[in-house]
């Protein structure tokens, strides 16, 4: 009670942020033991959106190191500095580079609160032993001017890595990281959309890795659309997606539905069809200039449309998805004409920090009268129309990377699969109760996210386990086999 009292009594979230690492510097069980019992608070202050600006602090707030840096200085000797880690066995790896902080940009080695804020994720919200965790940062330099002027800056005072060197020092770390701690699952964070995508299908099918800003969001964002369609009583391959934003991440949300909807029987070329993406020129259209592989892929037959409400008019979506990092970019026109196109509009807005949100939950529900279903990356209050009370549901990856990355190490997966992803936003998805869905909430309670993880983990194993992709026995009872996994905050006693 004295550490929460302490936390509380805090003027800011930065302060929060700060009082609550420094906790678990000093005091790690207590720490874990706090998070775990006060999740749906102080998830806000560990991870989004109070380590947005933490990173953003981080040379001026830093108190002492966590995890390791990895530069091109260490090239060649990249085995030997890994093997300094005081901990022997490491089952979960979070790797930044932080060229992309959230939806903040290039914040270089001040990224690393992202990897930290990870791993206390997955040990809170999964019991995934915070020992065997190992938070990486690879400081290639950094390109903002602000950062590189900055004495407080802790990293290289230089420009970015780029090229044959940039990928040969992530070769040598991969190849490093698994020799020193084998069968080691590795998540890429936050890494900037040239380098996002190009890396995760590098590496995917060699190493036990994925990217949770690409497959953890879309999982999360499958599971928040699966939700939304028991609201609408009506079937995921009828709808149409417009996707504000062309990234990596939106590219990983349209995948997982893409093969969710296949799932119906629908072919691949009608599938692909029910999905726009709108980028900073306009309109994702075939024969356009500039457009990388990804865009290709759903770069339609469709006449060019530079405005965005010009593109809501022409495709008529019943489904709009923010991942853009522009805020406002869903202004009381976009939203309004959502509603005069249909009488229950979803529109997801989801990028992060709170920020940098594409529009507000309350912006969204007085602008369509409450008709709307509503998702947003980062928390919001709850709003009052009328006589109804709303609860906007966040859609976290914590609630899908944490007990995927369980599974994944329970049954000692080789690879990470798609279909891990599409059957934890399943299981997250059937959780969802009537009364959440009444509310607006479109996930369940952070407070469940304990069993919500143990689900996924176990069914996620099952995946391993049917593929041939488990290096250990299945065991007798999975669930009691993953249960008994689970890391727990308890002081030992000794007799």
């Amino acid at each position: 009670m004295k550490a929460l009292s302490t936390v509380r009594g805090k003027e800011s979230d930065l302060e929060k942020y700060i009082y609550l690492l420094s906790l678990q510097d000093r005091n790690e069980t207590l720490f874990y033991r706090l998070i775990i019992d006060e999740i749906e608070e102080l998830m806000p202050i560990i991870y989004t959106p109070t380590v947005g600006q933490a990173c953003q602090e981080y040379g001026h707030i830093y108190r002492r190191s966590r995890g390791i840096y990895i530069s091109n200085n260490d090239k060649g000797s990249i085995k030997n500095l890994l093997s300094n880690w005081p901990y022997r066995k490491v089952d979960v790896i979070v790797v930044t580079d932080g060229e992309r902080i959230l939806g903040l940009g290039d914040l270089g080695a001040d990224g690393m609160g992202i990897p930290v804020g990870k791993l206390s994720l997955y040990s809170a919200c999964a019991g995934i032993d915070p020992a065997k965790t190992l938070p990486i940062t690879l400081d290639v330099g950094t390109n903002n001017e602000e950062l590189l002027a900055d004495p407080l800056y802790i990293g290289l005072r230089n420009k970015r890595l780029r090229g044959n060197e940039y990928d040969e020092l992530i070769d040598e770390f991969l190849i490093a990281a698994t020799e020193i701690f084998p069968k080691v699952l590795i998540q890429f964070e936050d890494f900037a959309n040239q380098n996002a995508s190009r890396l995760l299908e590098k590496y995917r099918n060699d190493y036990c890795t994925f990217n949770d800003d690409i497959q953890g969001t879309g999982g999360v964002t499958l599971a928040g659309l699966l939700s939304a369609m028991r609201v609408l009583q009506k079937p995921l391959e009828i709808q149409k997606f417009l996707f504000y934003g062309a990234g990596s991440a939106a590219y990983g949300v349209a995948e997982l539905i893409l093969q969710k909807i296949m799932q119906s029987g629908m072919r691949m070329e009608d599938a692909r069809r029910r999905i726009c993406f709108f980028d900073s020129r306009g309109l994702v259209v075939k024969g356009r200039d500039h457009l990388n592989d990804q865009k290709k892929l759903y770069a339609h037959d469709m006449v060019e449309e530079t405005l965005f409400l010009g593109a809501i008019e022409k495709q008529k979506p019943t489904i709009l998805i923010g991942v853009s990092g522009q805020t406002g970019a869903f202004n009381e026109s976009i939203v309004r004409k959502m509603g005069e196109i249909n009488e229950q509009p979803i529109i997801f807005a989801l990028s992060n920090p709170t920020s940098k949100s594409e529009c507000t939950a309350e912006q969204v529900y007085s602008w369509t009268d409450g008709r709307a279903i509503f998702a947003s990356g980062s928390p919001f209050d709850p709003v009052t129309l009328g006589k109804k009370t709303f609860y906007p549901g966040q859609s976290n990856n914590a609630y899908i990377f944490p007990g995927v990355g369980l599974g994944v190490v329970v049954s000692k997966a080789t690879h990470v699969v798609d279909e891990m992803f599409i059957t934890a936003a399943e299981t997250l998805a059937n959780m969802v109760t009537e009364e959440d869905l009444d509310t607006g909430r479109l996930f369940p309670s952070l407070s469940k996210i304990r069993s919500i993880s143990l689900e996924i983990a176990v069914n996620v194993a099952k995946v391993a386990f049917d593929k041939g992709l488990a290096q250990v026995p299945h065991p007798e009872d999975l669930e009691e086999c993953v249960t008994e996994s689970m890391f727990k905050p308890e002081y030992k006693t000794y007799v």
